[in-house]
């Protein structure tokens, strides 16, 4: 069973509501440890947000990295819960679909990111997709699949074939 967490964070005067849903770690074994749902691509105004809940439970997260096709503007540094987050880029490295957050103490995580602009519906099946305990998809192939199903009771490994997983 997974966490939903939905929690609204005040940054720079604005009110968001953060849409993240996180797998549950002691009996996890599939690739992605969670899901987000940014409303944006602006890693600068997404990712305080994201880690002034994630902090409290994962530790100080103090270093990301994404994949620089995905978003438009990558800080280099992003102000959050605090302290100073590092943000780096790869290509070929990373999935397009995934953020990887680290911490020094605790370790790493791998976020599948869903398209802001994705359906609530499609949004929800994807979330749902990465965080279960069997799931063996990518996360591009995760969000390759969201475009054909939308709340479908088929498990996410149905859709994506051996080369996505």
């Amino acid at each position: 069973m997974a966490t939903s967490v939905l929690a609204t964070r005040s940054h720079e005067g604005a009110e968001q509501t953060l849409r993240l849903q996180l797998a549950r770690h002691g009996d996890h074994p599939g690739i992605l440890d969670g899901a987000w749902w940014p409303h944006s691509r602006d890693l600068a105004r997404e990712l305080p947000v994201l880690l002034a809940v994630l902090d409290p439970l994962w530790g100080r997260i103090t270093h990301a990295s994404v994949h620089r096709a995905t978003w438009p503007h990558i800080p280099g540094k992003v102000p959050a819960a605090g302290h100073i987050l590092r943000l780096g880029w790869f290509d070929a490295e990373q999935d397009a679909h995934t953020i990887s957050l680290l911490s020094y103490t605790v370790g790493r995580w791998d976020l599948l990111v869903v398209p802001p602009p994705a359906s609530p519906d499609a949004a929800a099946w994807a979330m749902d997709a990465a965080c279960a305990p069997d799931n063996t998809c990518t996360a591009s192939a995760l969000v390759d699949a969201m475009e054909h199903v939308t709340m479908s009771p088929l498990p996410a490994r149905s859709f994506c074939t051996p080369e996505q997983r």
